[in-house]
């Protein structure tokens, strides 16, 4: 076998061109060089293989529903039920069927980045998708488990198409257009959750930060509304801003200090 120079072998590599033939061949190639791009190689296809392995297991539901007939299954989430201020956020997605998006996960376990990109190619291939907050004085009003709910009834009836059924996160909600079910933990069991937990986290991420313009002393481009210590402190020395929820323990101590 003719040597190629350590270049080519990489650009080759890189390209995904060469057979596994070949590549079993390199391993007995003398030089260092060729032995750590094949090191290399060999631990991306892992990688790659480990990440199609996870996104067919968080396909598993929608091919369930697939198979027993549905043609548009509707993903939903929301974020921010926790924080003590700013909106609860809803989304709701229809992912095509032959979608595929290898790393796709709970938006919780994606740094920023790989959300932001994630989040065009979801808007840009999805079927339909929709995005509804409700602000905090309706949570202070109604509770945060109700404004939840309301957030995500409303992000299914926005769809178009209308879907043939929902899966919602961990959350059941009633009187929808089709058949529902709830999923423990659904952003790391349904590829749909997933992406509409990217939607809503990348959605109230942006609007926390637009907030922070606002009122800088509360931090909220770096803890989105969360009770961290440093946001605790504020709330103790300036009092609260029109965004805090009123009902929330914490804020209420800030009010009667």
């Amino acid at each position: 076998m003719k040597k190629q120079s350590i270049g080519v072998l990489k650009q080759s590599l890189e390209a995904d061109e060469l057979d596994q033939a070949y590549i079993n061949a390199l391993k007995s190639d003398e030089r260092k060089g060729v032995q750590q791009l094949i090191q290399r190689y060999e631990r991306k296809k892992l990688k790659e293989k480990a990440l199609e392995e996870h996104f067919n297991r968080m396909s598993r539901n929608e091919k369930r529903h697939y198979a027993n007939g549905c043609t548009y299954i509707a993903g939903v989430d929301e974020a921010g039920r926790g924080p003590l201020a700013g909106p609860v956020v809803a989304a709701a997605v229809i992912l095509p069927h032959d979608f595929k998006l290898l790393g796709l996960n709970d938006s919780k376990q994606l740094n920023e980045r790989t959300r932001h990109e994630f989040a065009h190619l979801i808007k840009k291939n999805a079927v339909s998708y929709s995005i509804a907050m409700i602000d905090n004085q309706t949570i202070d009003d109604i509770n945060i488990y109700q404004a939840t709910k309301r957030a995500m009834h409303g992000v299914v009836k926005q769809l178009d198409p209308s879907p043939d059924h929902v899966m919602i996160d961990a959350v059941s909600v009633d009187n929808l257009p089709c058949t529902s079910e709830a999923i423990t933990k659904g952003d790391q069991e349904s590829i749909s959750i997933a992406g509409a937990s990217i939607l809503a986290k990348v959605t109230r991420d942006h609007f926390m930060k637009k907030l922070h313009e606002q009122y800088p002393a509360f931090g909220f481009a770096s803890n989105m509304g969360y009770g961290t210590k440093q946001h605790l402190d504020m709330l103790k020395e300036q009092g609260i801003s029109p965004y805090h929820r009123r009902s929330f323990s914490p804020v209420q101590n800030a009010l009667s200090q």
